[in-house]
C-alpha cells in the first residue's frame, strides 16, 4: 500500500488565505528525498513536478521548492516514479506528515538509500513488510534479497539507526579512506563487540563483513599474470605454473616455503553491471533514452545522433531492433599512485561507460565502471591485449549470445546484448589499443604509409608542416601559395584514402596477436607501416563494421596544445617551442626571412622577436 498523499494536492487555505503547513512540510520532505537520488548527486540539480514542468525539467532545490509552493504537484503523482519510487514501493511508508525532525528524515533516508542498494543488487523492489504481490515464486537469490532486506530494514537494538548491513559497509569503507590493515581491522571489530551488547549483531571479523557485502553481487576477480605481461594464468593456462614463452616462475618461495603470486591483476566482470543498470529503477528507464528521444536531422547533443551509430544500426537491424541493448565505449590510462619521491611505479584502469543514457547521465561517475586494473611497475605498452582478454571474451558473449537480464522498468526479462563501439585514448593509447604505433613519420593512423611527414635537420623531431594543404578544397586559393607555407611549393595532391574496416582488416588479419608471440616484429616497420600486431579488438565479430573504432580524448590534446602555445607566446625559456634550433631549420623549409637567426658582431646567433611573442610590456599589461 502506498503512503497517503493527499497533501500533494491541498496546497491552501480556503479562499487562498495562505499555504497550509503540511504542504509546506511536505515539499521538504520531497526535497530532502530528491537529495538522495543519483540525479542530484551527480548534477547537483532534479526534476521538478510541478504543474508547469511536469519532470522534465532540471533544476537547483530552491527553484523546485519555489515552483511547488508557486504551482503545485503536477497531476496523479502520489507515487515519485521519476524520483525513484514504483508504483508498489512501501519503502515510505513510515515516512508519517510531521512526526520526524530534520536530523531523523535524514537518518531515514541513508536507510532508504541502502534498501535501494539491496534492491539494485537483485533485481526487484518488494513489498517485503505485506508480502503480497509476487509475481514469480521466490528462487534461491530471491530467499538471499529477502534476508539481505531484513539485515537491512532491523535495526541493531531499538532506537538504532544502523543494521548490521548498514555498519558493515561504514567499517569497509573507513578501511579502504584510511587504508588500515586487515588485522587493525579485526581489532578495531574485536573492541567495538566488546563494548556493545552481545545480542548485537556486528560482523566478527574482516572476512566475514566481506563476506556479507559480496553478496550484492559485485565481485572481483584476481587473475594471475607475468609481471612483464607476456600472458595471463587464465582459462587453459589457469594451472601453467610458469611463462609458457620465457619460462619465467609463476609464484616466488617465501622463507616459509610458501607460494607467493608474482604478480596479479584485478579485473570487475562487466556483465553484473551492465545487468544493475537494468536492475534500478533510477537506471533502467534511461537506457531506452537514446531510441525514445531522437533529434532532427542536423542536431546533435548524443553519440546516437552520430553516423557512426547509425551506420551499426543499418548494418545490425536485429540489433538495434532492442533499444534495451547497450553500446559501449572503452578508456584506458596509466597514472601514478604514489608520490613523485617514491619509486617509480605506474598502472592504467581501464573503464567502461554505457552511452545508452541520457547526456545528463552519460560519462558521469555512477556510469563509469572500472573493468580492471593492469599492474605495475612499468607501462604496458605493447602488451596491453594480454590483460584484455577477459573483456574480450565476456563481450564477445554479450554479442554472441546475450544474457537474460530483469528490466524493473518493464516488469520483464530480455535478452541483453552489448556492442563496443569504440575506444577514447589519449595518442599514445591510442597506439597501444589500435597497434597502429603513434610514434616516427608514420605516426598518424589516417593517412599511414601515405604521409608526407619529414624530420627536422637541427631539432632532429619529426614534422607535419604543411600536410594539411592536401584537405583542402581542389581549388581552394592557399594550394596555389609558394611562400605562405612551404616556400617554392604548392599543393596539388588530394587527402589519402580513408580506410575502411575491410580494408584494414585485410592488412592485419595475417598479423599474429600479441597473446600468440609477444615478441614478435615485422619487416618495414617504420617504414613501410606502423603495425606492431593485430589488435585484441579485431576478435570481436563486429569491429570491422565500426566506423569510429578508436578516438581520441580531445582533454589530454586541448592541454597539450594549450601548453605549448601557452608558452610560445609568452615566450617562456625552456618551453616555448620557438627555439634556437627551430629558427635553424626555419630558412631550409619557410621562407620568414625576420624569423631568421641574425649573427652579431662578436658572432653570436641572436634570435629576432617573433610578432606572436610578447613583450615584457605585453606581459605586464596582461
Amino acid at each position: 500500500m502506498n503512503p497517503d498523499r493527499s497533501w500533494m494536492y491541498n496546497r491552501n487555505n480556503p479562499g487562498r488565505a495562505g499555504m497550509i503547513p503540511e504542504f509546506a512540510e511536505g515539499v521538504t520532505r520531497f526535497i530532502n528525498h530528491a537529495m538522495t537520488l543519483d540525479d542530484f548527486l551527480n548534477s547537483r540539480l532534479i526534476r521538478c513536478p510541478c504543474v508547469n514542468c511536469e519532470n522534465v525539467r532540471y533544476h537547483t532545490t530552491e527553484t523546485v521548492a519555489m515552483h511547488l509552493m508557486m504551482n503545485g504537484f503536477k497531476t496523479g503523482y502520489t507515487v515519485w516514479t521519476s524520483h525513484g519510487e514504483v508504483e508498489s514501493d512501501t519503502m515510505f511508508n513510515n515516512f508519517v506528515v510531521g512526526e520526524s525532525s530534520r536530523s531523523t528524515e535524514h537518518n531515514y533516508f541513508q536507510g532508504s538509500r541502502m534498501s535501494y542498494m539491496i534492491n539494485d543488487a537483485f533485481g526487484m523492489h518488494s513489498n517485503f513488510e505485506q508480502g503480497e504481490n509476487v509475481e514469480e515464486a521466490p528462487n534461491e537469490k530471491a530467499n538471499i534479497f529477502y534476508e539481505q532486506l531484513r539485515d537491512c530494514s532491523s535495526p541493531l537494538f531499538n532506537g538504532s539507526q544502523h543494521s548490521k548491513l548498514s555498519v558493515t559497509v561504514r567499517l569497509l569503507s573507513i578501511k579502504s579512506d584510511n587504508n588500515i590493515s586487515q588485522g587493525a581491522m579485526d581489532s578495531m571489530i574485536e573492541l567495538m563487540k566488546e563494548l556493545v551488547d552481545p545480542n548485537v549483531e556486528i560482523p566478527d571479523s574482516y572476512y566475514k563483513a566481506n563476506a556479507l557485502v559480496s553478496k550484492l553481487g559485485l565481485s572481483s576477480i584476481r587473475i594471475d599474470c607475468y609481471e612483464k605481461g607476456c600472458m595471463l594464468y587464465f582459462k587453459e593456462d589457469v594451472n601453467l605454473e610458469s611463462c609458457k614463452f620465457c619460462s619465467h616462475p609463476r609464484y616466488k618461495i617465501d622463507s616459509t616455503g610458501k607460494k607467493l603470486v608474482i604478480n596479479a591483476m584485478h579485473y570487475l566482470p562487466l556483465i553484473p553491471r551492465l545487468k544493475r543498470l537494468y536492475a534500478s529503477n533510477s537506471s533502467a528507464p534511461h537506457m531506452r533514452w537514446h531510441r525514445e528521444n531522437r533529434r532532427p536531422s542536423g542536431v546533435m547533443c548524443h553519440p546516437s545522433d552520430g553516423e557512426a551509430w547509425k551506420h551499426f544500426d543499418r548494418t545490425y537491424p536485429d540489433f538495434a531492433a532492442e533499444p534495451r541493448n547497450v553500446r559501449l565505449g572503452l578508456c584506458a590510462d596509466g597514472f601514478t599512485p604514489f608520490s613523485v619521491g617514491a619509486t617509480p611505479y605506474s598502472c592504467w584502469p581501464v573503464f567502461i561507460t554505457p552511452y545508452n543514457l541520457p547526456p545528463e547521465m552519460c560519462m558521469t561517475s555512477p556510469y563509469i565502471f572500472l573493468n580492471c586494473v593492469i599492474p605495475g611497475p612499468s607501462n604496458p605498452k605493447s602488451k596491453i591485449d594480454v590483460y584484455l582478454q577477459p573483456l574480450i571474451d565476456e563481450l564477445k558473449l554479450l554479442w554472441s549470445e546475450g544474457v537474460e537480464t530483469w528490466d524493473i522498468s518493464r516488469k520483464q526479462n530480455f535478452n541483453m546484448r552489448a556492442t563496443l563501439m569504440w575506444t577514447i585514448n589519449d595518442f599514445p593509447a591510442y597506439g597501444m589499443l589500435s597497434r597502429w604505433m603513434t610514434a616516427g613519420k608514420l605516426t598518424c593512423p589516417y593517412c599511414m604509409e601515405d604521409t608526407k611527414s619529414f624530420t627536422l635537420k637541427h631539432g632532429r623531431k619529426n614534422s607535419w608542416f604543411d600536410c594539411h594543404r592536401r584537405f583542402l578544397p581542389r581549388d581552394h586559393e592557399f594550394r596555389r601559395k609558394k611562400y605562405a607555407f612551404k616556400k617554392n611549393k604548392t599543393e596539388r595532391d588530394g587527402p589519402p584514402p580513408i580506410l575502411t574496416g575491410d580494408d584494414i582488416w585485410e592488412r592485419v588479419q595475417n598479423f599474429p596477436k600479441v597473446t600468440e608471440e609477444p615478441s614478435y616484429k615485422f619487416d618495414g616497420y617504420g617504414v613501410a607501416h606502423n603495425w606492431t600486431k593485430q589488435s585484441i579488438f579485431w576478435e570481436l565479430p563486429y569491429c570491422k563494421d565500426n566506423l569510429l573504432r578508436h578516438n581520441l580524448d580531445v582533454m589530454h590534446i586541448e592541454k597539450n596544445y594549450f601548453d605549448n602555445l601557452f608558452n610560445t607566446v609568452m615566450d617562456v625559456t625552456g618551453k616555448t617551442k620557438d627555439n634556437v634550433k627551430a629558427r635553424l631549420d626555419l630558412p631550409e623549409h619557410c621562407r620568414r626571412l625576420e624569423l631568421h637567426l641574425q649573427e652579431s658582431a662578436n658572432n653570436k646567433l641572436l634570435k629576432p622577436k617573433a610578432s606572436y611573442s610578447f613583450t615584457m610590456e605585453h606581459k605586464r599589461n596582461l
